[in-house]
């Protein structure tokens, strides 16, 4: 029987090690690697090519739904499957949009987790019940039929988006130039860039603004400078 790979990308160990317990106790899953950044997550999936990635969508450094669309941009074949406590209409248009194939909430069962995964895996879509519902009301919501499956255009950059986040979480230029890889002065400019073309004016701004994209979930978010 062929094992099914699979990547935890979630922030908190002690989630993690239940996530892998539960599922290693499953005849034909394998854990194969574990995250806790959105970047990590990133680079193991393009490392390891597992067959599935259960990823949260609070993630630090870069927010799970940005590395969701790195990661299938990367690696076409991998499976995205999100896992979050939260699922807010905006979170569920997003992972719609950006071709994931599932979306649980951390309160369902272990085996609907597992049967999940399966099914992800032989390329079939998977929703948790409350998530389902959901994705009707939100397509009978839609003016013109077409609901959370219609493209937007991205206001923001794949960059903008992670100076966006490492700056509502806090971080100062100093701390996102080292996380980024980048000078302090070329985060300068992209700060400025950021609040002409939002049109905001201080870092509560973008804070408020990374919170209501889904950039950050609300609890992420450690302070407002």
């Amino acid at each position: 029987m062929e094992r099914i790979t699979v990547l935890l990308a979630e922030d908190h160990m002690i989630v993690r090690e239940g996530l892998r317990a539960l599922l290693e106790a499953e005849g034909d899953i394998e854990v194969v690697g574990e995250a806790q950044t959105g970047r990590e997550a990133v680079q193991l999936t393009k490392r390891l090519r597992p067959g599935v990635v259960v990823m949260d969508i609070a993630m630090p450094l870069l927010n799970g739904l940005e590395a969701t669309r790195r990661i299938l941009k990367a690696v076409p074949a991998t499976k995205v499957l999100i896992l979050s406590a939260h699922g807010d209409d905006e979170y569920i248009r997003q992972v719609v949009m950006l071709g994931a194939a599932g979306y649980l909430i951390k309160q369902t069962s272990a085996d609907l987790l597992s049967r999940a995964i399966r099914e992800v895996q032989k390329g079939n879509t998977f929703f948790s019940p409350s998530i389902a519902d959901r994705l009707r009301s939100l397509s009978l919501e839609s003016p013109d039929g077409c609901g959370v499956l219609k493209k937007k255009t991205a206001a923001l950059s794949s960059r903008e988006v992670e100076v966006v986040q490492l700056i509502a979480e806090g971080k100062a230029n100093k701390q996102v130039a080292r996380e980024l890889g980048i000078s302090i002065k070329t985060v300068e400019k992209h700060r400025q860039h950021l609040m002409r073309k939002l049109d905001l004016h201080d870092t509560a701004g973008l804070t408020r603004y990374a919170i209501a994209a889904g950039i950050i979930e609300s609890r992420v978010q450690v302070t407002i400078i």
